[in-house]
């Protein structure tokens, strides 16, 4: 489950409106890193849009369930340019997502391919779907019912 409340989403709008920065239809910031974010099975995953930057310059930390994306695009240097439009942003940005404790935080992985860094974050075994076996007294036969473990993990957006 996503968690979608975000108390700033109205300010960033406004303020995407104000200095003229794109927004993407949810009314997040879509400038320097658009994402897509989705569960797929046992695990989620995140595509983040990083055309421009150097893989080299990109870094992924988790420190205390909040997962970091840092990258850089460097701006052009070229001395006998005579820029006539540039619209590309440039510069040091970051993405945040809070992780709830139901993913497996140690295995997340990382893969960069044509631009787009993807992260996978597998759900924990303890917070997967399981059945529960119940006893009765006896003389009587067991029966199994459909039961979880915890509700389901949590993604939010900052």
């Amino acid at each position: 489950m996503v968690l979608t409340f975000d108390p700033f989403r109205e300010f960033d709008r406004l303020a995407g409106q104000m200095f003229g920065t794109a927004s993407g239809a949810a009314g997040a910031p879509t400038v320097a890193m658009p994402m897509d974010l989705y569960r797929s099975g046992d695990h989620f995953v995140m595509h983040c849009d990083l055309a421009g930057v150097d893989p080299g310059s990109v870094q992924v930390d988790v420190d205390n369930h909040v997962l970091t994306i840092r990258a850089e695009r460097s701006p052009r240097t070229d001395n006998d340019v005579q820029w006539l439009r540039r619209e590309r942003v440039t510069g040091t940005f970051e993405r945040r997502l809070t992780l709830g404790d139901g993913l497996d935080l140690d295995k997340i992985s990382a893969t960069w391919q044509d631009g787009v860094l993807t992260l996978t974050i597998p759900v924990a075994e303890a917070a997967k779907p399981r059945r529960i076996e119940i006893s009765r007294s006896a003389g009587h036969d067991r029966q199994v019912l459909e039961g979880t473990a915890q509700d389901a993990p949590v993604i939010s957006h900052s």
